[in-house]
């Protein structure tokens, strides 16, 4: 007899365990999301921006050479490569896996964390966070001529331009 009243004390007990336990897991990660900073949705307003690789007597070339975004906002690249080479793209900090909230097609994130390998004649979009204000490194380079990067420059101005 005392062995049914203890499963019957327990089966009872078991809901209010579930609620307890789940409040300790959620409750710590719900209070984190509401403390986060909100970002305004930027991406929206900012229209995709096409960034063309190329082969020049044997050397890469991106263009346009100069990138320009508002600092702090998420932009959209859409990346071809027109050449039979594979290309690096690399934009160190900005391409950190933190930064980046997509990548498809013929993208492959390189083991540096600051770039992106693109397949011959390949194509691709790559969404990334904007980091603060500055200017900031930005090349290709053919994976057949190392020796020969191309460096640009992106240009991060203030939000409201």
């Amino acid at each position: 007899m005392r062995l049914q009243i203890c499963r019957a004390h327990t089966r009872a007990r078991k809901p209010l365990l579930a609620m307890l336990l789940a409040s300790c897991i959620v409750g710590p990660a719900a209070e984190a999301a509401e403390n986060m900073p909100l970002r305004e949705p930027r991406a929206a307003t900012i229209p995709p921006v096409a960034l063309t690789m190329s082969v020049e007597n044997g050397a890469a070339k991106c263009a346009p050479a100069e990138l320009r975004f508002p600092a702090n906002s998420d932009v959209e690249l859409q990346i071809s490569n027109q050449s039979k080479d594979q290309i690096t793209l690399t934009a160190p900090r900005i391409f950190e896996n933190k930064n980046v909230l997509h990548h498809d097609s013929d993208l492959v994130h390189v083991a540096s964390n600051d770039g992106y390998l693109v397949k011959p004649n390949g194509k691709g979009v790559l969404k990334v966070r904007i980091i603060a204000e500055g200017q900031y490194p930005y090349g290709c380079t053919s994976v057949h001529n190392q020796a020969k990067p191309f460096e640009g420059t992106l240009t991060l101005g203030p939000s409201n331009q």
